[in-house]
């Protein structure tokens, strides 16, 4: 969209909405939602439109920087784990999934040619492409970090970690979305609000689009084929060896007999890195009850009315968690392979947010007892969390919101 002088003060919405990831694609609806008399752009590393994912058509925010030079413009980052995602996970992230195996295998070999591509994917040379240097947009005249994450960035490379915090020291307004992170930076001396990350507003601000996406297409055909009730499953691409899904297959099986509930599998992201639809049919065929399906869509709005039609949330995935939160549902994490001995995101979100009993996080072979666990939680308890999130969110909003001005 070219600039138009007689728009004052557009705000860009900057996040890693350019790629397809379920918590990511709702962040610019939330922030939209919540700022409804404001110019809007919606940017990221690159050029793309996600519309057909339920997202936005998204600018490269190399591009406005050069188009906008001087004009004055307001910067948030809408939300996210940016704060330790490198250049080259967000480059590797921006491919086609269909192309990522044979480019990294290509670069791997060539590594110079492999430092160029990574520059040009993300527009620019900075290590945490996500996080803005104002240098590159001398024009803005706020810089706002919206509820964004970082659980380890003190384990991040060293030279990452220090443009991270110059640029976070260089904002107006920083707030965070776990004390885990919150910890990182009051460290080094980064003032900053805690509040709850975005999506905690999904049910308040989109409820009917919840409902509408729930009474049709493949959400009204899996709450008919499984009038039981089933739970909303998912797990990223990094459970997929075959022990990992042998393990998933038994617990899942153990759980159904147990709860008489079905079973769907849905993506939470299709960017590479992420979930693997091949993995889900691996474990489906292996099952051995019939109330088993692989959901198939990748809209975020129909991810929402599936997690929405669930008796419960069981997933790698933060943001099922935080949708099955903001819709007063049983959830419960998985734990990464990796992070056996180690808290990552779920974890920290979980322990800032969460009340006392219900379950965060368990490891694949802890599936069915999680699960269970997180059946048993008082409903007006998991009322009474959507709730406080809601109006802790819409506090902290307001907040940010006077840092505009």
């Amino acid at each position: 969209m070219p600039y138009d002088a007689a728009m004052e003060r557009p705000i860009i919405l900057f996040g890693a909405f350019d790629r397809h990831n379920f918590g990511d694609l709702l962040f610019p609806h939330i922030a939209a939602a919540l700022l409804p008399h404001e110019h809007l752009v919606f940017a990221g590393l690159a050029s793309r439109d996600l519309r057909p994912y339920g997202g936005h058509a998204v600018r490269a925010l190399a591009e406005l920087a050069t188009e906008w030079e001087e004009r004055t413009a307001i910067l948030i980052h809408v939300g996210g784990e940016i704060l330790t995602c490198s250049a080259w996970q967000a480059a590797v992230m921006l491919l086609p999934p269909e192309q990522a195996q044979h480019t990294l295998a290509y670069l791997d070999a060539r590594p110079q040619q492999k430092t160029q591509w990574v520059r040009s994917s993300v527009g620019s040379s900075q290590l945490a492409p996500y996080t803005l240097s104002r240098q590159r947009f001398p024009g803005l005249a706020r810089v706002i970090y919206n509820a964004v994450g970082g659980v380890d960035l003190d384990q991040a490379d060293p030279a990452l970690r220090v443009e991270v915090l110059a640029n976070l020291g260089a904002a107006d307004d920083v707030s965070v979305r776990d004390r885990q992170t919150l910890a990182h930076l009051t460290a080094a001396g980064i003032k900053t609000r805690l509040m709850p990350d975005p999506a905690v507003m999904v049910a308040e601000l989109f409820a009917t689009l919840i409902r509408q996406h729930g009474q049709q297409g493949e959400v009204a055909h899996m709450r008919y084929d499984l009038p039981q009730g089933y739970i909303a499953v998912q797990f990223s691409a990094d459970f997929g060896d075959d022990e990992t899904l042998t393990e998933i297959t038994a617990q899942l099986d153990q759980i159904m007999v147990s709860s008489g509930l079905g079973v769907v599998f849905f993506r939470a992201g299709a960017a590479p890195w992420h979930d693997d639809l091949a993995c889900y049919q691996r474990v489906a065929a292996r099952m051995r009850s019939a109330s088993v399906k692989v959901f198939e869509s990748l809209d975020a709005w129909d991810i929402c009315a599936l997690i929405a039609s669930s008796r419960a949330y069981c997933g790698s995935s933060l943001h099922g968690r935080i949708v099955a939160m903001a819709l007063a549902l049983p959830r419960i994490n998985l734990r990464q392979p990796a992070l056996t001995h180690h808290a990552g995101k779920q974890t920290a979100f979980a322990a800032t947010w969460e009340e006392a009993g219900v379950p965060a996080t368990v490891d694949v072979g802890g599936i069915a007892q999680g699960i269970r666990h997180a059946l048993a939680v008082d409903p007006d308890q998991l009322r009474r969390t959507a709730r406080r999130l809601v109006t802790q969110y819409r506090q902290g909003f307001e907040a940010m919101h006077a840092a505009l001005a």
